[in-house]
């Protein structure tokens, strides 16, 4: 990996390389650059991709999807764990269309997708101290979401929601239905593999941010709803954390990407609504759960973006 431009140690990457199932470091690289004219990366990522991204984190996570299809006769997911505007969506679209080059189909959903229908999302998020519209642990149709994972485990159907967030003059709301048959599956989400903290949460030190009455108790209702959760995440095989050195960079990479929303589809999260949006995704969840979560990898990464460390966790 000479010629490439990363800047993560190598020792721990290789280690997690052997733990997915090559024997070495080289013995990977060749593998994937004897492929390599089937990747076509640009053709998926519209700007230009940085080294570390492609070769430490989108093949790593192609080569467990890989060698999950083809050691396993049961179905396997994969999850991804990753604060809004870091770019799992991005990367989702070129696992899906890359696999198909790899003889296998993997298909990548949001937890988002599962958001509950306009009615009952209403009662769900009513009296939020963020005044936001969905987002937090609790908006979403957590037994729907088990059912289609298990479902799909069991007989290979996937059958699932898609939301649209543009719907409703940007409140969001399904769109349509789902029908796929995929190898393997990954799921993607801003809190997936988080757990509930059965100690004081509002004694957790949250980066100076101070929480008003109403957020603690409001906090508390978010741990309870965490842990229906639960049994979602253990349908999950291994969970990619792709982790900021710094939580505060989610900031600006989510103002940003709604930036990005409104100039393509002329509606977003602007202003009052955005930093409305953004003080949820701060406060909602103590910072010190995403520190203890059970993840296979861990990817850390710094406010541009780039992989400083990737490693089994």
């Amino acid at each position: 990996m000479k010629d490439l431009d990363i800047n993560f140690p190598l020792d721990k990457f290789e280690k997690l390389i052997i733990d997915i199932g090559w024997t070495s470091l080289d013995d990977w690289l060749n593998f994937w650059n004897y492929k390599k004219n089937i990747l076509s990366i640009d053709q998926y990522w519209n700007n230009k991709v940085n080294d570390d991204w492609i070769w430490g984190l989108a093949l790593p996570l192609l080569s467990q999807a890989y060698k999950f299809h083809n050691n396993f006769s049961d179905r396997k997911i994969i999850g991804i764990s990753a604060l809004p505007g870091t770019g799992k969506t991005t990367l989702g679209k070129w696992l899906e269309a890359i696999s198909l080059k790899l003889n296998f189909k993997i298909a990548v959903i949001s937890i988002d997708d599962f958001y509950l229908p306009s009615d009952e999302m209403k009662l769900a998020i009513k009296n939020n101290p963020w005044n936001v519209s969905r987002g937090f642990p609790g908006s979403h149709s957590v037994n729907l979401m088990h059912d289609k994972l298990l479902n799909w485990k069991i007989n290979g159907e996937l059958n699932v929601p898609v939301f649209d967030k543009s719907l409703r003059n940007g409140l969001g709301d399904r769109s349509h239905w789902r029908l796929d048959n995929p190898d393997l599956l990954i799921i993607e989400g801003w809190f997936l593999g988080i757990e509930p903290i059965f100690i004081d949460i509002n004694n957790q030190p949250m980066n100076s941010l101070d929480l008003s009455a109403h957020e603690s108790s409001y906090r508390c209702n978010i741990q309870s709803n965490l842990i229906k959760y639960l049994d979602v995440w253990s349908l999950i095989d291994n969970i990619w954390h792709l982790k900021p050195i710094r939580f505060e960079y989610m900031n600006m990479w989510k103002s940003n990407q709604e930036k990005e929303m409104f100039l393509k589809k002329g509606n977003a999260l602007q202003d009052e609504k955005l930093s409305n949006f953004l003080r949820m995704l701060n406060v909602s969840i103590p910072h010190n759960s995403f520190d203890v979560m059970n993840s296979y990898a861990l990817l850390l990464i710094d406010q541009g973006r780039n992989l400083v460390e990737v490693k089994l966790n």
